[in-house]
């Protein structure tokens, strides 16, 4: 029966995640926080940090995570098989149409209006995520004051060295996992 949840769940993830994995990332906390109470919030963002960090999709990575810690293996397979079958029949299914009508003006409008979309989910994801680590709660509070100095020291560093020196994102991210082991011992 978890199987059969996990693929359903995964399965509609890759049905409408438009915009690849960062976009996905506000359907796959519904599914595995909020909708199947699987993963905490704290849990999800620990994962989704891993998925980022590990080789390949957000979205399949996540599957993959999420499956092994509901149902080991075969959870794993199964959630990764949900979240691959739709973006595999959707992706040739464009692949042939568009090739055989990429001239029109329609399409070509239906691709302009698609990306202010997809920019807005991936900021969604990025937001909650962000009000997450500097907050430690899911929304952001009435009270802007109860921020996580060293949450939001690392975050400051991180985003600078990123912007002023152009470094590895994966270096960035181990630096600020560094940085928040040191500083969390420390407090």
């Amino acid at each position: 029966m978890i199987c059969w949840e996990l693929f359903c769940s995964f399965f509609q993830i890759g049905l409408f995640s438009i915009g690849g994995g960062y976009a996905a990332m506000p359907l796959i906390q519904h599914q595995v926080v909020d909708l199947h109470p699987w993963l905490t919030m704290t849990q999800f963002a620990d994962i989704m940090t891993i998925a980022e960090m590990t080789p390949g999709p957000v979205a399949i990575n996540s599957a993959t995570f999420v499956g092994i810690r509901v149902a080991g293996l075969p959870g794993a397979v199964i959630a990764t098989l949900g979240c691959v079958a739709p973006s595999c029949v959707i992706v040739m299914t464009l692949a042939a149409l568009y090739h055989k009508y990429r001239g029109l003006t329609l399409v070509q409008g239906i691709l302009a209006g698609l990306r202010p979309a997809v920019i807005a989910m991936i900021a969604s994801a990025g937001l909650s995520l962000l009000i997450l680590a500097l907050y430690g709660q899911r929304t952001l509070p009435a009270d802007l004051t109860g921020i996580d100095p060293a949450a939001a020291v690392i975050f400051a560093v991180g985003l600078f060295v990123l912007r002023r020196w152009k470094v590895s994102p994966i270096r960035v991210i181990l630096g600020s996992g560094l940085a928040g082991l040191l500083l969390y011992t420390l407090l």
